[in-house]
């Protein structure tokens, strides 16, 4: 049986970016969809324009579910996304992400299919500005073997390009406010035994999202976590390299 993707949206104030998602999941042309939009109780017009969406999926016999009430922050509102989920698959995409073609949920379904539903399914990301034109592919690039010790090189797959089975994702740690996507891919990760790389472009990520708006501390949280797991010695060595990576990125202009 086809498996079933439960695709998370988290959303305040996000009336500017919102519908372009919303349209982006309506526009699938795989069905066994289950879309879930977690509102933090939003002051603009991010719930009026969940209406015509919610139409338009419940007559192509996908799920639409939506909470609109006050959160305690980004990774509390994934949270009630992953407890509300009833998918195989549990896959974030925030708002003014989309999708990278009509038929990305089909084609990584027939991935998962065709090597036995893995646990983790990934692929590459592009970076698009908030009117959705293509800056850059992102400068990290997803390896072809992924384990839990890849992310010590940085965060080598986006989390709106990573896809976890849904009976076995945690729940996002919320001592970090910025960068417990990343804490939770490794905590992914480190419990599955079949990853595999979908070798496609799945996503079209906004740039300004919450941790590049707070990207010092977000980044100060990342070493955190990296040190947790790696050690600290060695990530105070490979923060050097970061350093390196970083300049020469921004060197050749693409500091996405």
């Amino acid at each position: 049986m086809p498996p079933l993707f439960s695709i998370i949206t988290v959303t305040y104030n996000a009336e500017r970016v919102l519908e372009r998602t919303l349209r982006s999941v309506c526009d699938q042309s795989y069905r066994n969809i289950e879309y879930i939009l977690v509102d933090g109780a939003s002051t603009d017009g991010t719930i009026g324009l969940v209406a015509p969406y919610r139409d338009r999926l419940t007559a192509q016999n996908k799920r639409f579910e939506v909470v609109s009430e006050p959160d305690k922050g980004l990774y509390d509102a994934m949270n009630k996304g992953l407890r509300m989920a009833t998918g195989d698959y549990v896959w974030f995409l925030n708002a003014g992400d989309t999708l990278q073609s009509p038929d990305t949920v089909a084609r990584l379904a027939e991935v998962a299919q065709r090597h036995h539903l893995p646990d983790i399914l990934y692929g590459e990301t592009d970076v698009v500005d908030e009117e959705g034109k293509y800056l850059a592919a992102r400068r990290l690039r997803a390896p072809e073997h992924l384990t839990w010790k890849s992310f010590r090189m940085g965060m080598l797959v986006c989390h709106q390009a990573f896809v976890m089975k849904r009976e076995a994702a945690p729940e996002y740690d919320l001592q970090y406010r910025f960068s417990a996507d990343f804490d939770w891919c490794i905590r992914c990760m480190k419990q599955s035994a079949a990853i595999v790389h979908s070798h496609l472009r799945l996503v079209h990520y906004l740039a300004e999202g919450m941790t590049t708006r707070n990207r010092k501390a977000s980044l100060k949280e990342r070493y955190r976590i990296m040190c947790n797991y790696y050690g600290t010695f060695p990530t105070q060595i490979r923060h050097l390299w970061f350093a390196f990576r970083f300049y020469r990125a921004k060197l050749f202009g693409n500091n996405y």
